[in-house]
């Protein structure tokens, strides 16, 4: 066995940081007081590092989205893309809300939990009005400031859209945000480069911090969030892949699995984008320019994990643990919630917050009741945001089949090693196949 581990593969290095950070982290844990020792030690070098990778967020969806919004009339209607996007993310965060609210009428996990201490959760009250406002902000270089990134999306769809309008003078603006999108690529991949020294103190912060025994009160609350999470991720987006995407799940298990890995461990969506993309390119096979406006799409709107099967269940949990009885109609009330009200979670970390309060106040169900889940957020939203991730995967390969826009070579070939090789997407033509439908 090669015993220098900067010449292991990629992954292989991740896996070792997180065998390593776990260890660290249950040691840490047994000295007495590793909340405090992670938070003085460990969380400002995890937090540097994902603070490295947000830092370039914007400039990589703004120049991604811009060029993309040009580049798909040469791989199909820009309207028709948008629309079969956006309706399956709908469907899918559909499906996993019902999954959610399944598992919570099943589990139960408000149930039995005696009288729990909480903290005072800071939550304020979501409204429509609010979300309408982080998608059309006011002041864009505002937004950006604030890491509105949903008000990005907007606002840079909108400016690609008005440079392929004006045809030739609006070419040489595009020329320059496809070369911002090259240099921003270049410098997420020297970011990246770091992930397995960036995981090792992530995941021991919160081994050191939480530790197994902070589960125990809330053991089916946890369980359940896994559980449903498992179920969508195993069951329900393999059943979609194989029967609209007609390829084979295992393969999409295979090809995806680093953004996967790294999205659990850095619960962020945002921060796992870069990686995202150059998996569903390198190793799907989805058209760059395709690829390049669907991901980041996903990565601001569409949260199976945070902003659909956690809110449900936990809205569940909520009115079990405070004895109120949910109707029918709240049910549906729930479902609707969770499911158009992705659109304000946004892509860092803790956006579960946002939706589950937009949720509870949806129903009518007391805000006050949060406070039980914040001590466990950080161990669950590993699971919740690895979910996302997978979303946000899935869909644009669905579509790229329904669209020809699917290199089935790529795909099926053996995972390449994931590279910093960067190319403008203008240079990119793309290809149109014919959809075939991929053996077993």
């Amino acid at each position: 066995m090669n015993l220098r581990v900067w010449k292991w593969q990629f992954w292989q290095q991740i896996v070792l940081a997180l065998v390593l950070g776990v260890v660290a982290g249950a040691l840490i844990n047994n000295l007495g007081d590793g909340a405090k020792i992670a938070e003085s030690w460990l969380d400002p070098f995890g937090g540097v590092y994902t603070s490295m990778l947000r830092v370039i967020v914007v400039p990589l969806v703004l120049a991604a989205i811009v060029v993309s919004i040009g580049r798909l009339r040469n791989v199909g209607s820009v309207a028709r893309l948008t629309a079969k996007t956006l309706g399956w993310f709908v469907v899918t965060s559909a499906i996993a809300t019902a999954i959610g609210v399944a598992i919570g009428l099943l589990v139960r996990p408000g149930e039995g939990l005696g009288q729990l201490a909480s903290s005072a959760a800071e939550t304020e009250e979501v409204t429509w009005t609010q979300i309408l406002d982080n998608l059309f902000p006011a002041n864009i270089v505002e937004a950006m400031s604030e890491g509105n990134i949903l008000g990005l999306v907007t606002f840079a769809a909108l400016l690609g859209a008005a440079l392929v309008a004006v045809g030739e003078r609006g070419e040489r603006l595009t020329a320059l945000f496809d070369d911002l999108y090259v240099v921003m690529q270049k410098i997420v991949w020297w970011v990246v480069r770091l992930t397995p020294i960036g995981s090792f103190f992530l995941i021991a912060s919160v081994v050191a911090t939480y530790g197994p025994s902070s589960l125990a009160p809330l053991a089916k609350f946890t369980g359940a969030i896994y559980l449903a999470v498992a179920l969508m991720l195993l069951v329900a987006y393999p059943v979609l892949l194989r029967v609209f995407g007609r390829v084979s799940p295992l393969r999409f298990f295979r090809n995806t699995w680093p953004a996967l890995q790294f999205a659990f461990v850095s619960s962020s969506s945002l921060a796992t984008l870069p990686i995202a993309q150059k998996v569903q390119i390198e190793r799907n096979g989805v058209q760059p320019a395709y690829a390049s406006f669907a991901q980041p799409l996903g990565a601001t709107i569409k949260f199976d994990g945070c902003g659909a099967i956690y809110p449900a269940v936990a809205a569940i949990f909520v009115a079990q643990y405070m004895d109120i009885q949910l109707g029918l109609t709240d049910y549906l009330l729930i479902a609707l919630a969770a499911v158009i009200g992705q659109l304000g979670t946004g892509g860092t970390p803790g956006p579960a917050l946002v939706a589950l309060t937009l949720t509870l106040t949806t129903v009518g169900l007391p805000l006050q009741a949060v406070g039980y889940l914040i001590a466990i957020d950080k161990v669950i939203d590993m699971a919740r945001t690895a979910l996302n991730v997978a979303g946000q995967l899935t869909v644009p390969v669905i579509v790229a089949r329904s669209e020809g826009l699917l290199d089935d070579d790529v795909y099926n070939a053996a995972p390449a090693e994931l590279t910093s090789d960067t190319a403008p997407l203008s240079d990119r033509e793309p290809t149109r196949k014919a959809p075939e439908p991929v053996p077993a």
